[in-house]
C-alpha cells in the first residue's frame, strides 16, 4: 500500500469529499481524516492509502498545490514516522554502574 498524506483541508471535509477528489486519480483504499478529539472537526489533513505506485504519483501530480474548497492542497507519500527518542526524565534516579 502507498499512503498519501493530503495536507491543507477545510474543518468541515468529509472522508465523500475527500473520496470524490482522489478518486478520479485512483482506486482508493483507505481513507482516514484526522479529526479533533473533542469537536470532531478535520484537523486540516487526512491520509488516503492506494494499492499503486502510479496511482499516486498521479494524484500528486494532479493534487499537490490546487486549490480544494478555499485551501491549497498538499499531497505527498508519507513517509513513516521515525522512532521517538526516549525522553529524558530530570527527577529520575540516578544509578551507579559498577
Amino acid at each position: 500500500m502507498i499512503k498519501l498524506f493530503v495536507g491543507g483541508l477545510r474543518p468541515d471535509v468529509s472522508e465523500m469529499d475527500i473520496a470524490m477528489l482522489i478518486g478520479l486519480y485512483c482506486n482508493i483504499e483507505t481513507i482516514k481524516v484526522v479529526r479533533d478529539r473533542a469537536t470532531h472537526k478535520c484537523k486540516g489533513y487526512a491520509f488516503v492509502e492506494t494499492s499503486k505506485l502510479e496511482d499516486a504519483q498521479r494524484v500528486i501530480s494532479a493534487l499537490n498545490g490546487e486549490s480544494f474548497k478555499g485551501n491549497v492542497l498538499t499531497i505527498k507519500v508519507s513517509e513513516d514516522e521515525a522512532p521517538k527518542a526516549p525522553k529524558f526524565n530530570k527527577f529520575a534516579s540516578k544509578r551507579s554502574i559498577r
